[in-house]
């Protein structure tokens, strides 16, 4: 029997005006939002790309000059920028869910989805980035203490797909499957 990969939290019959993407690193926030993107005809937005051009170095580098607090507010800010816009799928940076604020405007303003994999999935998947400033170190262990800190982040969601055993186009299915426009 397969495991269930797809979780609804809310059941709602609201028109979406948005999908957005939420998870940890590596579990394909990117790649399923370029592919939802192209099947809806939407423009991706990432989060992380726009912080770095707006800032005009890279998101790794902003934390080790600027710190983490200071990639967290601008975090906050483009995605409250992001999200007075519809029609778009936005895949965000994997804490962008710390803030109680995030989530909210998140839930208000379309259809959140958390993508979920287990920590062999992710581990693969992100091995030998070296563009994840949280990661330095042994990834496998810094994956772990991550999935700990942050095990009930993710649970505000409207739906929960675990992408450990999807390719992306069946994870894409599951999260169209629940988006009404």
């Amino acid at each position: 029997m397969l495991k269930e990969v797809c979780i609804l939290h809310q059941e709602s019959e609201i028109q979406h005006a948005n999908i957005i993407l939420v998870g940890m690193m590596g579990t394909g926030k990117t790649t399923v939002g370029t592919l939802l993107a192209e099947q809806l005809s939407y423009p991706l937005v990432d989060m992380d790309t726009i912080i770095a051009e707006r800032e005009g170095i890279s998101v790794q580098e902003i934390f080790r000059t600027k710190g983490e607090a200071y990639f967290r507010d601008l975090e906050s800010r483009v995605l409250d920028e992001m999200l007075q816009s519809t029609g778009q799928v936005i895949s965000t940076g994997g804490g962008c869910v710390l803030r109680e604020l995030n989530r909210a405007i998140m839930l208000d303003k379309g259809l959140v989805v958390a993508l979920t994999a287990d920590v062999d999935h992710i581990v693969g998947r992100v091995a030998g980035d070296n563009n994840r400033p949280l990661l330095a170190g042994d990834t496998r262990e810094r994956v772990q203490t991550i999935m700990k800190e942050r095990k009930d982040a993710y649970r505000f969601a409207h739906v929960t797909v675990d992408t450990s055993l999807l390719t992306p186009e069946e994870v894409v299915s599951h999260v169209l499957a629940r988006y009404r426009v």
